[in-house]
Order: C-alpha cells, then structure tokens, then sequence
C-alpha cells in the first residue's frame, strides 16, 4: 500500500513546542489542550506583526530540530516500510524547512524517506535554488495513494474527496470537532494508527 503521512502533530510534537515558543517569544501562553482551533494567530492572540515573527522563529533550524518526535512514530513509520509498504512525507512546511526537516528526520533514524511539500495553505513560496519546490495543492489532490494520515482540518476536507484512500485523522485538540467523511477514521496516537492499518489490511 502506499501511505502519505503528514509531519506536524503525526510525527513531532509541533504544537505543544509553539504554545512554549508563544509564551516565552510574546508571553502569550496557552495550554496545549486548549488550542482548540488551527489559527495559530488567533490561539495566541498575536498581532500581525507578532505572527509574522512567530512563523520567522518557529521555522529556524534550531526550532524545527527541537520538535520531540510523536511516541511510536519512527518505529511506526519503520514497521509500515518493513512490511513492504511505500511511505512518503507530505508536508505544509515551507521549502526552505527543507534541510533542518531531512536532519531531523534522519536523527529519527527515518533518512531515504521522499518528502513533498505542498502549498496546503494557500502561501507563496517563492523559487530558491537549492530548495525543492511546493507542489499545488491541487496537484497533490490528483494523487493517489491507500491511506492518508493527517490531523490539518484545513486539508482534511479536502481529503474526504478521495473516496478509495483511508484517511487516519490523529487525534488532536484542534481536529476533535471536525466531522469524520466516510472515508476516515479517528485515530489515537501511533498505537491507534497501526492498529487501524491493520485492521484495515485484513477485510
């Protein structure tokens, strides 16, 4: 099978690591448990400028690598390509987190993996030479692939399109409203992902 899984709150604890870059770059703290809503912006109660700042630090080589992984993601990641699997990255990230992302993920012992970047968001990514380029988002949509693994309720409606792919929503504070399309399946923690994989793979 061939599965596309998300970074960001699928495979590091990005969240958390902002509501603590939040709170010591602007003194904005807010409880993980309380980012309820996917607007980072109006979560912390940022100026425009203070966001523009914010998306500036949490993207440095020095953030991205602190992010701690998801417990169970990288044996999880593992366990999928040991059973014969094709796994690839897909990620929001800007590009240019392009190398610190392939550090990090190296460090989980998770190098050789394809990564693609996709502009989920709706943001310009100018060319820079060195630096792979976004695809659409439209372009991602003309894929297809058996499971999707994401926690985005920006991109998860788009998702619910794709009627022959498993979508595995991860659980998180920001998602827990989000109405499930017959394609998906909430999912706690890499526990609750591969045991979904799982029992998908035996009907």
């Amino acid at each position: 099978m061939r599965f596309y899984i998300d970074i960001d709150d699928v495979m590091c604890e990005t969240a958390a690591t902002l509501c603590g870059l939040a709170d010591r770059a602007f003194g904005k703290g807010v409880p993980y448990a309380e980012v309820r809503q996917f607007d980072l912006q109006r979560t912390f109660g940022l100026t425009d400028d203070e966001m523009a700042r914010f998306m500036v630090l949490s993207h440095t080589p020095d953030c991205l690598l602190s992010y701690p992984p998801t417990p169970g993601a990288a044996d999880g990641v593992r366990s999928l390509r040991d059973a014969g699997h094709e796994v690839e990255f897909v990620t929001g990230r800007p590009p240019l987190a392009h190398a610190a992302t392939s550090e990090w993920l190296a460090r989980q012992g998770l190098d050789g993996i394809p990564v693609t970047y996709v502009d989920k968001y709706g943001r310009v990514f100018p060319h820079r030479d060195g630096v792979p380029d976004p695809i659409p988002l439209a372009d991602l949509l003309r894929r297809r692939y058996d499971v999707a693994i994401d926690d985005s309720p920006v991109v998860l409606p788009h998702l619910a399109a794709w009627t022959h792919t498993r979508v595995l929503v991860v659980d998180r504070p920001w998602n827990a409203a989000f109405p499930l399309a017959p394609n998906m399946t909430r999912v706690v923690g890499w526990a609750g992902i591969l045991a979904a994989v799982a029992e998908g793979s035996a009907r």
